[in-house]
């Protein structure tokens, strides 16, 4: 397992955040970002996101609780073998999700690395 600070892991999280190109992030809202040691109900994954797909939203997708993308961290540092592999995991399953959001499917995401 990587040994590595909250603070540190959370940087690395938001260094993958500003990795996404602009015309993206600027789409990118009602969108939270959550760490958390581990998903309880399947331990293994990396990342979550939870939500309604930026395409499948119907015009009264307003008022609503934000979707959540929830990042991994104990997961992500027992996946991970070295700091250098944690840093790129970390991008991958970032982009992984936010791909989600944006309404890629396991196969779009694979496709173009990110999962």
């Amino acid at each position: 397992m990587i040994e590595i600070s909250d603070e540190d892991f959370e940087e690395l999280v938001c260094d993958a955040l500003d990795m996404i190109p602009e015309e993206f992030a600027q789409q990118m809202v009602n969108l939270a970002f959550l760490i958390e040691d581990r998903n309880p109900t399947n331990p293994g994954i990396l990342g979550l996101y939870s939500g309604v797909a930026l395409p499948e939203r119907t015009f009264d997708h307003t008022g609503v609780l934000p979707d959540t993308i929830t990042i991994y961290r104990e997961s992500l540092k027992e996946y991970c073998q070295s700091y250098e592999e944690l840093v790129q995991e970390i991008i991958v399953t970032v982009h992984h999700e936010v791909g989600h959001y944006f309404g890629l499917e396991e196969e779009d995401l694979h496709r173009l690395g990110w999962g």
